[in-house]
């Protein structure tokens, strides 16, 4: 099984769709292994989006994602890094079909509402960024055969 970290942005707790966003990902059949909700601190973003670091919108990336809690998880299936992608849409907003996370909720790029690992070794990067081993439980899926 491929996982895959997500991250919900400070837009997502301030609009009270969580739920929503979550909802989506778990009716999909994506399986949930970790979540947590936390404070990300300025140095904790610069490793996260180092590959943005010398991009004129750095630093306005770095406050939105410190401005607020952020929802920080994990999800597990086949395929995840790809489904999760798909079911998050285009990072240009204005590029986002509807029916896709951002597509439905993200009206400004630069106040992007949710982050989604884009290969299967940055997940695997991001995750050890977010998360101690321990803090992703593995879990028996009893109804992953419906889906």
């Amino acid at each position: 099984m491929e996982q895959s970290f997500v991250m919900l942005k400070p837009g997502v707790l301030n609009r009270r769709i969580v739920g929503e966003v979550v909802s989506r990902l778990e009716k999909k059949g994506l399986k949930l292994v970790g979540m947590k909700l936390m404070h990300i601190t300025p140095a904790l973003a610069e490793q996260h989006y180092a590959e943005h670091k010398d991009k004129s919108f750095f630093a306005d990336l770095q406050s939105y994602i410190t401005s607020g809690p952020v929802v920080a998880m994990v999800w597990e299936a086949e395929d995840c890094v790809a489904t999760v992608r798909r079911l998050v849409g285009a990072t240009k907003v204005t590029e986002a079909q509807p029916g896709t996370i951002r597509g439905d909720f993200a009206l400004h790029t630069n106040l992007n509402i949710i982050h989604a690992s884009d290969s299967p070794k940055s997940a695997e990067r991001e995750i050890g960024l977010f998360f101690k081993p321990e803090e992703i439980i593995s879990w028996d899926d009893q109804a992953a055969m419906w889906y």
